[in-house]
């Protein structure tokens, strides 16, 4: 076995005649960090939950220490050492930290003895670097410190082998640092880590070995110190693929959307977002950073009309715009794309047809009769397949139902509508949010690249992400936003410390950051 905690060999996992995975044989050894690579579909996911427990594989077998496993539920894996953190932590969130830590083990006594827990916690956080207060509630805790409860979890129970699946995509720099820490202290005393991301940068400098899957099939196994990103992404994809992103450097031309001390509530009615003040100029992009949760959907809801502000205003070419509606923000040439693609972007029970008209219906060419009650369809086809091609969306025809669509092409579709209508001759504005995530390789690149051209042709571009190299790829200007205020505005976000912009991230004001903090950040 050669050290190896958990093996798999020849696992194959079908659903109604879909085959997710095809005799994929993965490892993961003692002390080592072992990255699980492949595209949206390749069968990650598929093949961690069977070893989580959560899946019965149709074929192969898994070995744990050398001996034959059957896993009938998590409680099986968890059992056997095996444990896994999602990328949503599934913990109860009006419950301590040391509730959590027991919900749903076997045999705990009637009267919880709440005091020996909490001293098994804070010994297990205290040699992990975990630290975090026991009687803490879930929904008092930051993002970053719900993670390590997650983890401690899995640790407390006696997990050897830990499943971590995109651990960073809601990280500050600094938080991802203090992770990485952790893992190597774990693989110093011998746990084994599956790390699943689509961070190359994180892939190539924390891990051992990469397996990348394609298609739901393992394509190789290699030493992460024999590799590089472009390999790793031509075996993810089949194919030599570009990974570097031109980026022009930018012309601004005129304020064309600004927003002054705007506020505005959230759906619980505490306020998300507390006096931002913003521009945007036309052939510029501006970024805005933060951890999930700091008001980014408040802040762009209120700029396209889906949430009215409490207080502030919004104006678009000089146009007053504050709490206008959302076809007015449209017929000013102000475009939304937003994070939930399916649910707000998209109409998933209609057709790419009639999707790609959802913001013009009512003016020409698509709009026809004398008050313009009538749809010329074939002016819709039209327009559909215009976006089908120049977007490279995969889809049948424009009858194809929209829910039949993958995530890259319901995104492409998405980004197809958004950036080819224009309802006046004036520069678009374009405010969109997390335009990557959950994307492959390829869709990633495609995206980037085409919200660039329209910076190129002069739109002015509001792009909110969470993928900081993202934002930093992509930014003209950087805003940082926690707890729904800006903590500053960076004018050359590629020149400031990283260490900087996680400060900030965190809560700590531009000008409040010295030389020392940057330094005991980093």
């Amino acid at each position: 076995m050669n050290g190896a905690l958990v093996e798999m060999r020849g696992v194959t996992k079908r659903f109604s005649g879909v085959t997710a995975n095809k005799a994929v044989d993965f490892s993961v050894e003692a002390g080592e960090v072992h990255a699980l690579l492949g595209e949206n579909g390749a069968g990650k996911s598929t093949l961690m939950n069977i070893l989580y427990g959560l899946y019965r594989p149709d074929e192969g077998e898994i070995f744990v220490n050398g001996a034959p496993v059957e896993f009938r539920s998590p409680a099986d894996a968890i059992t056997a050492g095996i444990g896994m953190v999602h990328q949503h932590f599934m913990l109860v969130q009006t419950q301590t930290v040391w509730e959590n830590m027991i919900l749903g083990m076997k045999d705990i006594p009637f009267f919880l003895p709440g005091g020996e827990i909490q001293k098994k916690i804070a010994l297990i956080s205290e040699r992990y670097g975990l630290l975090i207060d026991p009687r803490a509630t879930i929904e008092q805790l930051s993002v970053g410190e719900q993670q390590r409860v997650a983890i401690l979890r899995m640790l407390y129970r006696g997990a050897r082998v830990l499943i971590l699946d995109e651990p960073t995509s809601v990280l500050t720099p600094q938080e991802a640092s203090r992770l990485f820490s952790t893992i190597h202290r774990m693989t110093e005393e011998g746990h084994g880590v599956v790390f699943i991301s689509h961070k190359m940068n994180e892939v190539l400098n924390e891990t051992k070995r990469v397996t990348v899957l394609r298609r739901g099939e393992t394509v190789k196994t290699v030493a992460t110190a024999d590799t590089d990103a472009s390999s790793l992404a031509e075996m993810m994809m089949g194919q030599k693929a570009p990974l570097n992103l031109h980026r022009p450097k930018a012309a601004p031309g005129e304020r064309v959307f600004e927003v002054r001390d705007i506020h505005a509530s959230g759906d619980r009615g505490p306020e998300a977002v507390s006096g931002l003040s913003l521009f945007l100029r036309s052939g510029e992009i501006l970024g805005v950073a933060g951890v999930a949760g700091n008001g980014q959907r408040e802040l762009c809801e209120c700029l396209v009309g889906l949430r009215g502000a409490t207080s502030g205003t919004i104006s678009v070419r000089n146009k007053n715009m504050t709490n206008a509606s959302p076809r007015r923000f449209i017929n000013q040439n102000v475009h939304y794309i937003p994070a939930d693609r399916s649910g707000v972007g998209m109409a998933t029970g209609m057709d790419v047809r009639d999707n790609s008209i959802l913001r013009s219906y009512w003016s020409k060419p698509i709009s026809t009769g004398t008050l313009g009650e009538l749809i010329d369809w074939r002016a819709a086809e039209i327009r559909a397949a215009r976006i089908v091609e120049d977007f490279n969306i995969s889809a049948p025809s424009p009858n194809t139902p929209v829910r039949n669509l993958s995530g890259g092409n319901l995104q492409k579709l998405l980004m197809g509508r958004e950036l080819s209508d224009s309802q006046t001759g004036d520069a678009p504005v374009i405010i969109v949010m997390h335009p990557t995530w959950g994307l492959d390789v390829a869709a990633t690149l495609y995206v980037r690249e085409r919200i660039l051209e329209r910076r190129e042709n002069g739109a002015a571009i509001l792009l909110i992400s969470e993928d900081l190299d993202e934002l930093l790829a992509m930014s003209d200007r950087l805003a940082v936003l926690f707890e729904g205020k800006f903590m500053g505005i960076l004018e050359h976000p590629e020149d400031e410390p990283i260490e900087k912009i996680g400060l900030m991230m965190a809560g700590t004001m531009a000008e409040a950051i010295v030389n020392a903090d940057i330094e005991a950040a980093s």
